[in-house]
């Protein structure tokens, strides 16, 4: 479970150096939006017959970086409104 979250807290690290632009998540929410890219990505490779769910593959990451990509976006684009301020 410890390697699950280290593995979430990496995939949501590379995912906000793949995005682009500055986003304004905190180490936390970094780590909850990796560990649900994770999530996706083992279900993805589950259904494949890549690996197990809980078993680090290619698949499995290369789907869990690019949900946690899209997860940022939609997180960004939820906060966005209440985070602007008024020039």
């Amino acid at each position: 479970m410890i390697g699950f979250l280290v593995f979430g807290l990496v995939v949501g690290a590379l995912a906000r150096l793949i995005k682009p632009g500055k986003q304004n998540l905190s180490l936390v929410a970094t780590l909850l939006l990796g560990v649900v890219g994770s999530l996706i990505g083992g279900v993805v490779a589950k259904f494949f017959g890549t690996g197990d769910f809980f078993e680090l593959n290619i698949l499995g990451a290369v789907v869990a970086i690019i949900a946690a990509v899209l997860l940022i976006g939609v997180a960004e684009g939820a906060s966005g409104g209440r985070r602007r301020s008024v020039r």
